[in-house]
């Protein structure tokens, strides 16, 4: 389990790759709103290498900057928490989305909710917090989530495939994610003595002394 804690982030590496290899081979059978859905998955699991590993310090910047943390590798944010929440709802809402296709276009909207909470949380709120223009997961929510929720809007309405229904449902289970599955996830999961530390590479510059 100390193994899934710490390198999580690092399994998504060779998924994106197993991905992409597999949408090489069978992209001309998916319609675009599945094909589109799987490169949001892939989305996030670069996303979360960019906050996780490359430069991976989005953990101390969470901590400190918007909870004022004086223990930044381990509270709020620790690595269990992160696991469950970039994985046990990450992973598993994403991929459920790609899986159910034009299925469920509730759920991928709801997906696509969280790609656009992170563009704005990376864009506003954590630069306006930190007084900074960068921080771990801007460049990803850029490069690559923007595109993804505007292609999400392209194809659903160009192609009608939104009920009103899909879109209340949707709009409703993406505020869950990421108000509940992100936020209150993270605030339940806290413990100021957690034993699940985050490693030294993963604070803020400024922070890393203190743990030499």
């Amino acid at each position: 389990m100390n193994f899934l804690r710490n390198h999580w982030y690092d399994i998504g590496t060779p998924l994106i790759v197993i991905i992409l290899a597999w949408l090489g081979t069978t992209h001309a059978t998916l319609t675009n709103y599945e094909l589109l859905m799987w490169l949001s998955l892939v989305t996030l699991l670069c996303h979360q290498l960019e906050e996780y590993r490359l430069p991976g310090t989005f953990p101390g910047m969470l901590n400190r900057v918007m909870f004022k943390s004086e223990t930044p590798d381990r509270y709020p944010l620790n690595t269990g928490s992160a696991l469950a929440v970039n994985v046990a709802v990450g992973w598993t809402a994403y991929l459920l989305a790609a899986l159910m296709g034009e299925h469920a276009v509730w759920l991928g909207l709801a997906t696509i909710m969280v790609s656009l909470g992170n563009i704005v949380a990376h864009t506003f709120v954590f630069n306006i917090k930190g007084k900074t223009w960068y921080n771990a997961g801007l460049a990803t929510s850029w490069l690559l989530f923007a595109p993804c929720v505007f292609l999400f809007f392209r194809i659903v309405i160009g192609q009608n495939l939104a009920s009103p229904t899909d879109y209340v449902a949707g709009i409703a289970l993406g505020v869950v994610f990421n108000v509940f599955g992100i936020f209150k996830l993270i605030r339940w999961m806290e413990n100021k003595d957690s034993p699940y530390r985050f490693a030294r590479r993963n604070l803020l510059p400024a922070d890393r002394a203190a743990y030499d």
